[in-house]
């Protein structure tokens, strides 16, 4: 495939966006539309140096490392397990948790009532105090391009759908369960594992690789400028 760096004029914020960990969405107009684009390009020259630019049809981009040195992260599992919890508290008020998590918001104000009632699962993640829960959860989730926060209204975008697919899996096993065993028998609620021990269905790039973002931005045109030659 020919690919001219010069029309990727969008290479390096995409670039030093998706080596971070952050998911790009519409919320990023212009990286986005140019991703769309020129979809096919940006894919072969992220995959020739070790980059998995993975599309998600349903509007957002990000990388995936390669196996080898992907790391099950606790952000990933603290994040999904934070989704988990939002679909619950949301379907309990009546509200539809999709309809919230598919680009709708949540309130700041309502934080110190979800972490009362969740107080043991938010204990897995190590989040006891409501200044915990936006340092170490809703930070991350918009330094990963899964929310944004405007003025203490969290509004989610697109890549949310990575967590709400695992929170359908372990629904999914739940209801499973259910239908095996007696309806008296309670269900257990998620756990987060050790990060040794299994994998996760979300492998997020928690710290940036020992090769910058600008170090690897320049050795990516190199590369290609070389197999132009």
């Amino acid at each position: 495939m020919n690919i001219d760096l010069k029309e990727m004029t969008q290479l390096a914020p995409i670039f030093r966006e998706l080596f971070k960990g952050y998911h790009l969405s519409r919320s990023e107009p212009e990286p986005y539309a140019q991703l769309s684009n020129m979809q096919d390009q940006y894919r072969a020259l992220f995959k020739a140096l070790g980059f998995e630019l993975v599309c998600d049809p349903r509007g957002f981009y990000y990388f995936v490392p390669e196996q080898m040195g992907a790391q099950v992260n606790k952000t990933a599992q603290r994040l999904a397990l934070f989704t988990f919890i939002l679909v619950e508290h949301l379907a309990d008020q009546g509200r539809d948790p999709l309809a919230v998590l598919d680009g709708g918001s949540l309130g700041r104000d309502e934080l110190p009532a979800l972490l009362d009632k969740y107080r043991d699962l938010f204990l897995q993640a190590e989040v006891t105090t409501q200044e915990e829960l936006e340092e170490k959860v809703i930070r991350r989730l918009t330094q990963l391009g899964f929310a944004e926060d405007s003025n203490g209204v969290y509004r989610f975008l697109p890549p949310m759908h990575r967590f709400l697919d695992v929170c359908l899996s372990v629904q999914q096993d739940r209801d499973l369960a259910a239908s095996l065993h007696s309806s008296d028998l309670p269900l257990p609620a998620p756990e987060l594992i050790a990060e040794d021990e299994s994998e996760d269905d979300i492998i997020l790039i928690e710290e940036a690789a020992e090769e910058s973002e600008e170090e690897a931005l320049a050795r990516a045109i190199a590369e290609e400028k070389e197999l132009e030659a």
